[in-house]
């Protein structure tokens, strides 16, 4: 065969891949339309969830984390089994779980990331100040507090309130924390708690959900202020959802709906351990308005 045969069936055969491969594409957007879940998921049977296997109070591997508990709600509200595709949420997470089809969802992930298709938010909390009861800085609520000049402040560095500490001049007494870390071996809140409670640090700044767990089991409980006012610098409050991936969409209706319709458990399971929820207009939510049903 001449090299211009080769070449002309090189391309007869390209083209015809790629036509299997749309029309793949077409069956699938077609068979989705009808809400069958079998195309989207790793199992239909199976809730499988991407987690972390040492990362509380979101998840770990003897199911103890928020996390846990709420896919343990979904499995059951689901009729699902419950299964875990564990890996460290660092570097490389989404690539090595979601994306690679080991799982089908990511229990917590906050809105507007584009790494991951986003359910509809389930809670909104925000960074928090941690600090010890009669420290004077119980009531600190933004980083242009003047109570914080000269203060040795943890922080955990590349996070949003670093940007905010900076801006207001208190990185130069700063504790960093590491931002990137195998949690199977070390974890950046719970230095910082310990070095809070010893007295190295005068406040710790960590996400809502990591301060509220860690200064609600420290003896004796420390003091948790969502930093809601800041008007410098990003703001700190996030809306948090689910991950899926972009082509599930049946899967991430199923999702939604199972928010709604579960919402006031939800809440009970992340006010249970010390999550600062928040409404939309930066107010702390109680126990009673979170679990009262719509």
């Amino acid at each position: 065969m001449t090299y211009a045969g080769q070449k002309r069936w090189l391309v007869i055969s390209i083209l015809t891949i790629l036509a299997a491969l749309v029309g793949r594409d077409v069956a699938r957007a077609q068979i989705n339309e009808t809400g069958d879940l079998s195309i989207e998921l790793v199992d239909p049977k199976v809730l499988r969830v991407c987690a972390d296997p040492r990362n509380l109070p979101f998840s770990n591997e003897k199911g103890e984390g928020f996390e846990n508990k709420i896919a343990e709600l979904f499995a059951e509200k689901l009729q699902k089994k419950l299964d875990y595709m564990y890996f460290p949420q660092a570097s490389g997470f989404v690539r090595m779980t979601l994306a690679a089809h080991r799982c089908d969802v990511i229990m917590g992930f906050p809105q507007g990331d584009d790494l991951v298709q986003g359910t509809n938010p389930y809670y909104r909390t925000a960074y928090a100040l941690v600090a010890k009861e009669g420290s004077g800085l119980e009531d600190v609520a933004t980083l242009e507090d003047q109570r914080l000049k000269g203060k040795h402040i943890g922080i955990v560095a590349g996070t949003p309130p670093a940007t905010n500490m900076a801006v207001n001049g208190l990185m130069a007494n700063a504790r960093p924390y590491a931002l990137m870390i195998d949690t199977r071996l070390d974890s950046s809140a719970e230095a910082m708690i310990k070095d809070l409670t010893s007295g190295q640090i005068d406040a710790a700044i960590l996400w809502g959900p990591m301060a509220g767990f860690y200064a609600k089991n420290a003896n004796p409980p420390l003091h948790v202020t969502p930093l809601v006012k800041e008007t410098t610098g990003p703001r700190l409050a996030y809306r948090i959802g689910m991950g899926v991936r972009p082509a599930d969409q049946n899967w991430k209706r199923l999702l939604n709906r199972v928010i709604q319709e579960n919402q006031p458990a939800i809440n009970k399971i992340l006010l249970d351990f010390g999550v600062p929820l928040l409404d939309e207009n930066d107010r702390p939510i109680g126990m009673e308005a979170a679990t009262k049903s719509p």
